[in-house]
């Protein structure tokens, strides 16, 4: 028999909506808010969250609510699946509302500036004293549309306390959905917002008509450029060749389904980068992990070519054609870091 959790999953959007419905499915009570009452009120009405993913069908088990209170008030999980523009401030938001037993996992792929921080970090700085340990990142090639047309896929929970990534396996798992476990959490986090920079590349390169031989390097440079930062900031270089950083990396970077690779096709029909955004019309997050990761690998003297020849280009004017003039301009590197 099922041991049934209160879940709570913060964000209507594609992933969020997803990860709800696969929850909900196994037995699970969920509550999912969104900022719109009138969405909640379809959602709850229709059994489908039509804005995002009108072919599926939701479990009864969840219920929408713009109502951030009566969301959370009871979960022991909340997965929080928002805009990295507005993480921070629902976090914030959650302090009078939680108690001490509940866990909180970011599924958002980003990273917030002033001071540099990743999901997770925000979490502890706002619920540390509440909560302790009992915060995990969610993060994998996790293409919402695939997974809502049950599609295999994996992911990772990746946490300090076990008993956390214990359940969320258990609460997410199913036949087409798999989910791995990590306790680097760093690498985790930073995979999954860094490779939205690369996605951007690629979708330019694919609109250039460069090759798959252009790809397959675009790629591999992405994946040492990702790891050198990462390291840089903590992480376990082992943890990139996983689901959260190989497998999103290639997901992302070769999908049309992916925002950012298409906002790369975009920008490379010298589309301006407001106009891109309006027309991939969700969310693409790696215009704006772009800019943090630009100005915090100048600051801690990173050599990151790659993140600075898009910055260039989406900030500074500069043609998208100049992306794989300096790919092959910079100077030679050796081709796999971390091997000595």
């Amino acid at each position: 028999m099922i041991n049934t959790k209160q879940v709570a999953v913060l964000g209507g959007g594609s992933f969020g909506t997803v990860l709800a419905n696969i929850a909900a499915s196994n037995g699970h009570e969920v509550r999912l808010w969104v900022r719109d009452a009138d969405q909640a009120l379809r959602i709850n009405s229709e059994g489908a969250n039509a804005t995002y993913h009108p072919e599926l069908i939701l479990s009864d088990n969840i219920s929408a609510s713009e109502d951030l209170e009566s969301v959370v008030s009871n979960a022991e999980y909340i997965l929080v699946a928002t805009p990295s523009l507005i993480f921070e401030q629902i976090i914030a938001r959650l302090a009078p509302y939680i108690h001490s037993s509940v866990s909180i996992i970011s599924c958002t792929k980003g990273i917030q500036p002033d001071p540099f921080r990743t999901m997770t970090e925000i979490i502890s700085h706002h619920l540390g004293h509440i909560i302790g340990n009992q915060i995990g990142a969610l993060s994998g090639p996790n293409l919402a549309k695939e997974i809502a047309e049950q599609k295999i896929a994996g992911t990772v929970i990746a946490s300090s306390n076990s008993e956390l990534t214990s359940n969320i396996k258990l609460i997410l798992s199913s036949s087409t959905f798999k989910v791995f476990s990590s306790s680097d959490i760093q690498g985790v986090e930073l995979a999954g917002a860094l490779k939205n920079i690369y996605a951007i590349c690629c979708g330019i390169a694919h609109a250039k008509n460069v090759g798959e031989n252009a790809l397959g390097f675009i790629i591999t440079r992405s994946m040492a450029e990702m790891s050198r930062f990462a390291v840089a900031k903590g992480a376990n270089p082992i943890t990139f060749l996983g689901l959260s950083g190989m497998g999103d990396l290639m997901a992302t970077c070769t999908s049309k389904l992916s925002r950012n690779f298409q906002l790369g096709e975009l920008i490379a029909r010298d589309i301006s980068l407001l106009e891109a955004k309006e027309l991939v019309g969700q969310v693409a997050e790696g215009a704006r992990t772009l800019e943090v990761v630009y100005q915090e690998a100048q600051t801690s003297q990173v050599s990151m070519p790659i993140v600075k020849s898009l910055y260039n280009i989406l900030y500074k004017g500069v043609k998208s054609e100049q992306l794989l003039e300096d790919l092959l301009d910079h100077p030679h590197e050796v081709d796999v870091e971390f091997t000595q």
